[in-house]
């Protein structure tokens, strides 16, 4: 979807809106009753008449330049949900000045009486319809769109390119700002199963839209008219035109033998030469990550692309999605934008609420790519950096307050911790079930080419893994915060070279949930084998005992960093605990590291401890510890979130005991 861009998309509205009600996009109550700060909503509901269906969309539509304009025919073709339907609305942006103006309703060339207000476009049909009967609606309507309530709310749709001083109409209607341009049943739960746009407008327009351009006509009053049919399923926020002198970079992608999907980007012609450079020239290698990951790309009947548009950031609209000029040069942008395809396109979010949905899954869907086209090292400083933003989130995953674009988008809660929590899944699975949760979530019929909410994506995953994951939805979906560990570790001999391994987690008070259930890895080296094992922690403070060969050496919690979490502790004073014999400055992890990484360190005897991090040119950056410390292990985290890209030193001074290890952070 996505949306104006955090790395990926820029957020910049905090408009308000208010809009009409339905209750039934709400998702399941049952899971939500389960956390208290979930058993109030606000009062919000979705505009969008739940008595039709909508069926198809055509729009017709004129554009015009100096002085700016907007008209056009829309055909709406929808079924009754209901017995008896005589009348029905769309939803239409009604201006007190300005905005869009309809001048008839028709239905078989027959007009309809209709009101327009309340930003409802009331229409009374001809006959009353049965349940589940078909009928049509052509609306002629004109003017200029007001500044809007999209995901940009000072413009869902725009005539000018403020930044490149030229002219470039384009739309962005997500979340609520379709009905700011053309009318039609706003809710992204009642998807169209196919579409036309057909743009006429000035010759010097190369105009854009959704799905496969079937023909180009030059019209006797000297304007061009583009028409482009999408055959596919489509979300009414989805549907966008973008429209300038474009210029037109050709690709293929090769998805089978001998069979190509057209790969077409829209230029500036100014920024032609760039565009050819930068990482739009990539979008065949994530095409092709991507197909073998989550099954094959899902509009191979028509075409994906790229057009630039008026902002800044992306917005996935189906098979052409908008991207400004940097979001050009970014290649997590154009992977984040190409995931939503999949998710978010392919299988929308019902309601706003599950945004996480869309944009969680495209935000861990750029590291895979890292992780696929580069390697593991540049997918574990990505996790890192995902993993620091979604530390920062407030409130829960399913959004509460869907009247703000700034709650709906937030980037660190419905990004990062919605592609964090996709991450901690795949720990827990492993990676063939992972990605066949990812494959079949895409894929099942009902969701494919629809729209899901979190409890169906829940089902699948469990169906896949075979396991029961709803305490890890409960508690990450509709919970805060993340947990904030303590371990520690003991051993002692049984015989031999048999040795029990005591284990022990604790988690910091949580208020919603309490605390968090999560299987957790432990690696443990010995002089005889290193191994990784998985405890269940589903206890506020537990502990374990493991039987092992050899004295265990080492112990390290979450040695992968699958977990969104804080280590604040990793001794405990309970006189069992297992004391190291020497000093020892561990190697920090992971390394390199963006933003930040973790330094352990042991002290054999009570201390005074200095630890510091200095640059290479031995400048010091910071103090991280400056204090007396009993024996003990220990765990500090080094954040560099400020810092440029380079080699850094920390080093540690206890007793008489120093050593300095090398670290590196990379962005």
């Amino acid at each position: 979807m996505k949306k104006i861009i955090f790395s990926l998309i820029v957020l910049v509205s905090s408009f308000i809106i208010s809009f009409a009600q339905d209750g039934a996009d709400y998702c399941s109550e049952g899971k939500i009753k389960s956390f208290s700060r979930l058993s109030k909503f606000s009062s919000v509901q979705y505009p969008g008449d739940s008595n039709i269906d909508v069926i198809y969309y055509k729009l017709d539509l004129r554009v015009a330049v100096n002085p700016n304009n907007l008209s056009g025919v829309v055909t709406v073709k929808a079924k009754s949900t209901k017995q008896n339907l005589t009348s029905f609305y769309l939803d239409l942006v009604k201006a007190t000045s300005g905005g869009l103006t309809v001048s008839s309703v028709k239905q078989n060339g027959n007009n309809l009486s209709f009101t327009h207000a309340n930003n409802q476009l009331q229409i009374n049909l001809s006959k009353s319809y049965a349940l589940n009967e078909e009928f049509s609606v052509d609306i002629t309507y004109s003017g200029v769109p007001i500044r809007g309530t999209g995901f940009i709310s000072t413009a869902s749709f725009s005539f000018l390119d403020q930044s490149a001083a030229k002219i470039v109409v384009a739309s962005l209607s997500e979340p609520y700002g379709a009905r700011d341009w053309w009318p039609n049943k706003d809710t992204p739960a009642d998807k169209a199963d196919s579409s036309d746009v057909w743009i006429t407008a000035d010759k010097f327009f190369v105009s854009v839209s959704n799905g496969k351009l079937i023909s180009t006509v030059d019209d006797p009053d000297g304007t061009r008219t583009y028409k482009w049919k999408n055959h596919y399923p489509i979300a009414n926020y989805l549907i966008s035109i973008a429209m300038t002198n474009y210029q037109i970079i050709d690709d293929q992608f090769e998805y089978q033998t001998g069979k190509f999907l057209p790969v077409i980007h829209y230029s500036y012609p100014e920024r032609l030469d760039n565009t050819r450079r930068t990482a739009v020239a990539k979008t065949i290698e994530m095409l092709r990550i991507f197909s073998e990951k989550f099954g094959p790309y899902p509009y191979l009947k028509e075409k994906y692309g790229h057009a630039e548009f008026s902002w800044g950031g992306g917005m996935e609209h189906q098979t052409i999605t908008s991207m400004g000029g940097g979001a050009m040069n970014s290649e997590s942008t154009i992977a984040h934008e190409l995931a939503h395809q999949w998710y978010g396109d392919k299988v929308t979010c019902k309601n706003w609420q599950n945004i996480w949905l869309n944009e969680g899954f495209a935000t861990y869907c750029e590291k895979i790519y890292w992780q696929y086209k580069y390697d593991q090292a540049t997918f574990n400083s990505r996790i890192t950096s995902m993993f620091s933003s979604a530390k920062t989130a407030q409130g829960t995953i399913y959004v509460q307050n869907i009247n703000s674009e700034n709650e709906i988008f937030n980037g660190a809660r419905s990004y990062n911790k919605g592609g964090s929590i996709l991450h901690m899944l795949r720990g827990i699975v492993g990676d063939d079930k992972f990605f066949q949760i990812m494959r079949e979530y895409a894929n099942e019929p009902g969701l494919a080419y629809n729209v899901a909410t979190t409890e169906d994506f829940q089902r699948i995953a469990e169906r896949v893994s075979g396991m029961n994951l709803n305490y890890f939805f409960q508690e990450w979906i509709y919970g805060e915060n993340y947990p904030k560990y303590t371990f520690g570790w003991n051993s002692k001999q049984v015989s031999g070279n048999v040795y029990t391994l005591h284990l022990r987690a604790k988690q910091n008070s949580n208020t919603n949930p309490l605390f968090f259930t999560m299987p957790i890895q432990v690696k443990y080296i010995t002089q005889l084998e290193t191994k990784i094992i998985t405890v269940f922690n589903n206890v506020q403070d537990q502990g374990w005992d493991i039987q092992v060969n050899g004295q265990p050496s080492a112990v390290t919690f979450d040695p992968d960093s699958w977990i969104l979490k804080d280590i604040v502790g990793t001794t405990f004073i309970d006189g069992t605990q297992n004391l190291p014999t020497s000093f020892s400055l561990l190697q920090n992890y992971p390394n390199p590291f963006n933003p930040e990484t973790i330094i352990n360190y042991q002290l054999p005897v009570a201390c005074f401890v200095v630890l510091k991090v200095y640059d290479i040119l031995g400048k010091k950056v910071t103090v991280l510890v400056n204090e007396y410390q009993q024996p003990g292990n220990y765990v500090k985290t080094f954040h560099g979130m400020s810092l440029p890209s380079g080699i850094y030193f920390y080093t540690l001074k206890a007793g008489n005991f120093s050593e300095t290890n090398k670290m590196v952070l990379l962005r």
